[in-house]
């Protein structure tokens, strides 16, 4: 199954700018494939702005986020791979959705189904 992240992303997006406020995600930006003005990385993350206003020809797509944005005057191409998301926030009152660290889980052995998988012992997972 594909990642549900993208989907999530968009919809987060949709209902911050739909309650008038501004979306922002935070990327880690030491992520493969990350393109981001280095001056503004602290910690190893970033917080852009993805707002109407702040940026031109936003595309959120299922493998990456990219549009262009002036920083500090400059105009950079931004590119986020999707898995380098950490969240999706309004800027005025922190709502939104973070996302764990992504950890794909192996697939079963041939010819082993999930249900055969899972049929010894329960297992309990915390889901954030």
């Amino acid at each position: 199954m594909s990642s549900s992240r993208p989907y999530l992303i968009r919809a987060v997006h949709e209902w911050i700018v739909d309650n008038s406020l501004t979306p922002q995600i935070v990327v880690d930006a030491e992520f493969e494939g990350v393109q981001v003005p280095r001056q503004y990385v602290s910690d190893g993350r970033i917080v852009l702005n993805i707002s109407e206003r702040a940026v031109r020809s936003l595309v959120i797509g299922n493998e990456g986020i990219e549009f262009g944005a002036r920083f500090g005057g400059v105009v950079f191409q931004v590119s986020v791979p999707v898995a380098a998301v950490q969240a999706v926030i309004a800027r005025e009152n922190g709502a939104g959705m973070s996302f764990p660290e992504d950890s794909p889980e192996p697939d079963p052995p041939d010819g082993e189904s999930i249900e055969s998988k899972s049929a010894g012992r329960p297992a309990l997972r915390i889901v954030k």
